[in-house]
């Protein structure tokens, strides 16, 4: 399993949020998937006014949510 960063912004009528969401998914497909299934739970958002700009692999340095980290590493 790869840990991926998937960046984008939600764009509802009057309100632009841009988000960042590290995922473990095996391809960057499953991560975008991912990543609509959790934000639109989260946040009440259908996936049609989510915008994904960018997914990205993370190197086990760089990841920044502090339970992937734990998982990958083990620090």
């Amino acid at each position: 399993m790869k840990v991926f960063r998937v960046t984008g912004e939600i764009r509802k009528p009057n309100l632009k949020t841009p988000f960042a969401k590290e995922v473990l998914a095996e391809k960057p497909e499953h991560a975008v998937e991912q990543a609509y299934a959790e934000i639109g739970s989260r946040h009440r958002v259908k996936r049609f006014y989510m915008k994904i700009l960018k997914v990205e692999e993370v190197s086990p340095e760089d990841i920044v949510d502090p339970i992937l980290k734990k998982m990958i590493v083990g620090e």
